[in-house]
């Protein structure tokens, strides 16, 4: 195959720019559709959805971005696989499963306040309003509700981050790497 390479006859020269390419502009190229990995339709157009699992301070402990379009009940079984808490007093696999989850009215649903409760997690979330189902818990578990302010202050904290903000990444797993950066910068500057 070297051989052929050698013996080619005549000057090889570069090619000059297509004259297409003179008259045409740069934006008409490009698709003008945001696509990608992760991109869901939303009210407001298209999106990626961020779920964060935090602990009683803030800090991030697990997350999962995905598409806009499912809603969050569908998610929070997934989002609670990628929580790893490490136990310091003892060893061996970390921690993955919370004493309970505080979420808000998107996550009031009957079958996954029953998956979680066979998970030993207790869902801690006001009723919808047009609930028809009577309740299934009183005021007291829902005054642990009071501290979810902390969940949206972690979500403020990340919308601060201008590459999250607005997703210019079309591949997930790069976005992803942002988010965990992001992640671990909010850790750093709890600590």
């Amino acid at each position: 195959m070297v051989d052929n390479l050698a013996h080619i006859s005549g000057p090889v020269e570069p090619q000059g720019a297509v004259g297409l390419e003179r008259g045409v502009h740069r934006w008409q190229f490009c698709s003008g559709e945001k696509g990608g990995d992760g991109i869901g339709k939303t009210k407001r157009g298209k999106g990626t959805k961020w779920m964060v699992v935090v602990d009683g301070q803030g800090i991030p402990l697990g997350n999962y971005l995905g598409s806009a379009s499912p809603a969050e009940v569908k998610l929070a079984e997934i989002t609670l696989a990628a929580v790893r808490v490490p136990n310091p007093k003892q060893r061996g696999r970390p921690r993955q499963k919370p004493k309970r989850l505080i979420a808000d009215k998107a996550y009031d649903s009957d079958s996954l306040r029953h998956r979680l409760r066979k998970r030993g997690i207790e869902l801690i979330s006001p009723h919808k309003a047009g609930r028809v189902r009577p309740a299934t818990q009183d005021g007291r578990p829902l005054r642990r509700y009071r501290k979810r302010w902390k969940m949206e202050r972690t979500n403020a904290w990340l919308g601060n981050f201008r590459h999250l903000a607005i997703r210019y990444d079309r591949k997930l797993s790069i976005y992803q790497a942002f988010f965990h950066i992001a992640c671990f910068m909010i850790v750093l500057r709890r600590f």
